[in-house]
């Protein structure tokens, strides 16, 4: 886990630190990376409402199963 506390790279102020997430080997593992600068007076600096946006992802289509063909070996 990454405890460290994050500053910005432009004014040198604490900024928080966000959780994203990946997937690797089909888990969603979490990663702790900065956020947004709040500090008025920094050239990089983000208002309230403009966190980095979150992605949707349209969910995907179930994928239709061919039923199972029973062959004349099975049957008997």
């Amino acid at each position: 886990m990454d405890s460290a506390q994050h500053d910005c790279p432009v004014c040198g102020q604490p900024v928080e630190t966000i959780v994203r997430r990946y997937k690797t080997l089909g888990a969603w593992v979490p990663k702790w990376v900065p956020g947004p600068c709040r500090n008025p007076a920094c050239a990089t600096h983000a208002e309230s409402g403009d966190a980095e946006p979150v992605e949707e992802r349209p969910a995907a289509a179930p994928e239709a199963k061919e039923p199972h063909r029973v062959s004349e070996a099975e049957k008997s």
